[in-house]
């Protein structure tokens, strides 16, 4: 699948990467490596070894993809997990599961190409919304979310229980 509108000029106020385009794709095996040092910057710290398992178990790829944006040197800047998400109470939807780009990327345009393929991916399955649950720490996030969009329409608590 081709994703309109990946390859974009960077903002300039970075010299090193004026007019640069960053390539939005697939997630790749070999990309685990750095999508690893990535969700460490996210706060989940995990192995090269541990994203390469976790890539081959995101299956199948009509209802999930995990995208990366991909600097001109070939350096994965960014990633974001985004699913479909089949319920009851709601029409089909997509949901955003994870999205990071990396510290000194951040405030250039990444996370908009990213957040714009997902969309784009989203729409191409059906689906009539997508949505993203964001830590009520990540005051950053958050200001980013609503400015694409995004409407913050709940808050919640989330609970989890080891089996």
């Amino acid at each position: 699948m081709r994703y309109p509108a990946m390859a974009t000029k960077q903002k300039r106020t970075h010299p090193a990467i004026k007019h640069a385009a960053v390539k939005i794709r697939r997630a790749k095996s070999s990309d685990a490596a750095r999508i690893a040092v990535l969700c460490g910057q996210l706060g989940y710290p995990a192995k090269p070894a541990e994203i390469t398992q976790r890539l081959r178990r995101i299956k199948p790829p009509s209802q999930h993809a995990v995208l990366v944006a991909e600097s001109p040197e070939r350096r994965v800047i960014g990633w974001l997990h985004v699913s479909v998400s089949p319920l009851i109470e709601v029409e089909l939807r997509a949901e955003v599961n994870g999205l990071v780009v990396a510290d000194d990327e951040r405030s250039r345009g990444t996370g908009a190409l990213l957040l714009r393929a997902a969309e784009h991916w989203a729409r191409s399955r059906g689906c009539k919304s997508m949505s993203v649950r964001s830590n009520v720490i990540r005051e950053r996030a958050h200001q980013f979310y609503l400015r694409h969009g995004n409407e913050h329409y709940k808050t919640q608590k989330a609970f989890r229980k080891s089996i």
